[in-house]
């Protein structure tokens, strides 16, 4: 380099380049280390930041999702009352149209749905994941998923098989009805699977977390579907069912029978006045009315099974009218009496159908009172009284007291009749039909061997189930002839006592109470056809008292008021069956203890309930562990 080289040169200076980077020193490696904290520490607090969100969120959109409930539910109650109003405000009240019924599910519907998307974010997987806090939030998620099927896979499909309601009522009524659940039967037999499914979702829930609101609320849930689950089966049931057996597919012909409850038979009371009911494409008539007189020369060779034979051997039920239904087995008495009908006309029926006055009571509620020849009112409020005890004041010829029976039957006939073509009552009669049935008042038998297998899975069928497991059942048979049961009351309690060798003790306790006044009865109400060896008054009681344990139960001992008692074993169905031939004086009570080994079993039993003028009170205690 010359020396003017040298003279004319700059200084060189730190830039941008590789000698720059060179020169970089300990204060930039300390920068780039406080950024990299910057970074992490912004990281740390976002981390730290996003359950919060998350558990902001969830709260946030848990609340909007209780108002989608609530909303939701409130349209659930407005189509509930739309769809079954009060049965004593029926004939005023009119009913939602097809469309409004539409229009408040869709709105239910819409609304659970919106519920069930604000509880499907991504906050509220990883939470309800969580082992302890995550219990509400899978709770809450459930319900809402839940009332989102409910609505959308249930009772659509079910308001969508519901008869099109007109405000005057005009139409055709149970025709109509028929016509509507055959249509949409597929519908309503899915939406009873879903139903299921649900019920089965909603049970699989915890039950018990740390917040008891959300344990509450799931509680009410599960309570509401339990309620819904016995409907969607009835429903499911009456699609494939309901539409043949009143004519859709040609005319039907039943056996109707008015048990009178103030003398007890196994299925709830004796046979009295009856009715042949015609049914064609919906439309219901009475063909004829009769009493128990008319049928009592009727016989019937019928086999029902040597265990049938065995136990009601000495009643001989197949050929003694009044002692055709003891067995508490429904479908024994219907077929002794389709059996016993054709002997007596040469008339088939095509099934049997059982009502007692209480269920007229609750049918009258619906239909308004209706009114007998001779003036008298039958209503809801007198109808068991005024047939059960004081018709036997009323007259004291026999055979115009049965005639009296046949002119109420026929009588309360006529608005039932009325009420099944008429859209605005239809719902409340379906309703009190339903409830009826529900207490064990309304029973069918179906000679249709398809509909009668279907028929027997429910409580209408009046079947005493022959499956294993734990039972319970009380029935009583008046043994004396009088209509002194009217004034009968019951009571079991039943209680279990952990193990012992792999089965379980029972005590059964029966108390029966006689509260028939010692005087002032018309004698036909106090007579005595048993001609007893023993002295009595008027106002003792007999009965046969039997219990009915589960399969395979056996008896160690029974007292009766406290004293050794010997009663008579038997089988029905793989039922053990144990009977008491019992005296009950007029204001008395007397208390049957049954001590048995039943197999090992950790639930509460069936329970059988005989319907009479006063209601069974049961009392059942499943206590005590049981482990073989």
């Amino acid at each position: 380099m010359t020396e003017q080289d040298i003279g004319t040169a700059e200084s060189r200076r730190p830039g941008p380049g590789r000698d720059a980077f060179r020169m970089r020193g300990p204060g930039h490696s300390r920068e780039r280390a406080s950024g990299r904290r910057r970074v992490l520490r912004n990281t740390l607090l976002a981390a730290a930041a996003l359950p919060l969100a998350g558990a902001v969120w969830i709260g946030v959109t848990g609340l909007l999702a209780r108002s989608e409930l609530i909303a939701a539910g409130r349209d659930l109650d407005a189509l509930r009352q739309s769809v079954a109003p009060v049965p004593g405000a029926a004939s005023g009240a009119v009913p939602a149209s097809a469309q409004e019924r539409e229009r408040e599910v869709r709105s239910a519907a819409a609304h659970a749905a919106r519920a069930h998307r604000l509880t499907t974010g991504p906050a509220w997987y990883p939470a309800a994941a969580l082992p302890f806090f995550g219990g509400p939030v899978r709770t809450v998620r459930g319900a809402a998923y839940a009332a989102d099927r409910l609505a959308g896979d249930v009772l659509s499909p079910l308001v969508r098989a519901l008869p099109p309601a007109t405000p005057d009522g005009r139409g055709d009524g149970m025709s109509e009805a028929l016509m509507t659940l055959q249509r949409h039967a597929p519908e309503v037999v899915r939406a009873a699977r879903a139903a299921a499914e649900v019920q089965a979702d909603v049970h699989g829930l915890p039950r018990s977390t740390w917040l008891p609101a959300v344990d509450r609320a799931r509680a009410g849930l599960a309570r509401q579907i339990d309620h819904l689950g016995p409907v969607m089966t009835d429903a499911s049931l009456a699609a494939r069912v309901l539409p043949p057996l009143l004519g859709t597919q040609g005319e039907r012909r039943y056996f109707l029978a008015f048990q009178n409850i103030a003398e007890a038979r196994g299925t709830g009371g004796v046979p009295g006045a009856f009715a042949v009911l015609s049914a064609d494409r919906g439309h219901l008539s009475f063909e004829r009315f009769g009493n128990n007189t008319e049928m009592a020369t009727a016989k019937t060779d019928l086999d029902l099974g040597a265990d049938f034979t065995a136990r009601y051997r000495g009643s001989d039920p197949t050929r003694v009218w009044a002692n055709s239904n003891m067995s508490p087995h429904f479908p024994y008495a219907a077929r002794i009496w389709a059996a016993a009908w054709r002997e007596h006309t040469g008339e088939r029926v095509d099934g049997v159908f059982a009502v007692d006055p209480a269920t007229l009571s609750r049918l009258l509620r619906v239909t308004g009172p209706a009114r007998m020849a001779g003036g008298t009112e039958l209503t809801a409020d007198n109808v068991v009284d005024l047939t059960e005890r004081a018709s036997y004041a009323m007259y004291d010829d026999v055979a115009r007291r049965k005639a009296f029976f046949v002119e109420a039957a026929r009588a309360a006939a006529a608005p039932l009749i009325s009420a099944t073509g008429d859209m605005r009552r239809l719902p409340a009669l379906l309703v009190a039909l339903n409830d009826a049935q529900r207490d064990g008042r309304l029973k069918v038998w179906s000679a249709h061997a398809a509909e009668q297998r279907l028929l027997e899975s429910r409580s209408y069928s009046g079947a005493l189930p022959d499956t294993p497991g734990p039972f319970a059942g009380l029935v009583v048979n008046n043994a004396a002839g009088s209509k002194l049961d009217y004034y009968l009351d019951r009571s079991l309690v039943w209680e279990a006592d952990g193990c012992s060798r792999g089965d379980r003790p029972v005590t059964a306790t029966v108390t029966l109470t006689n509260r028939a006044p010692v005087s002032g009865l018309p004698g036909y109400v106090t007579l005595r056809e048993d001609s007893p060896p023993y002295r009595t008054r008027p106002g003792d009681n007999r009965l046969l008292v039997s219990y009915y344990a589960g399969v395979g139960a056996s008896l160690t001992g029974a007292t009766l008021d406290g004293r050794p008692a010997q009663l008579a074993p038997g089988v029905e169905r793989g039922h053990s069956v144990y009977t008491l031939d019992l005296e009950l004086p007029a204001h008395s009570s007397r208390t049957l203890v049954l001590h048995l080994l039943e197999p090992h079993a950790d639930r509460a039993p069936v329970l059988l309930r005989q319907s009479l003028v006063t209601p069974l009170r049961a009392t059942l205690k499943p206590d005590g562990a049981c482990r073989v």
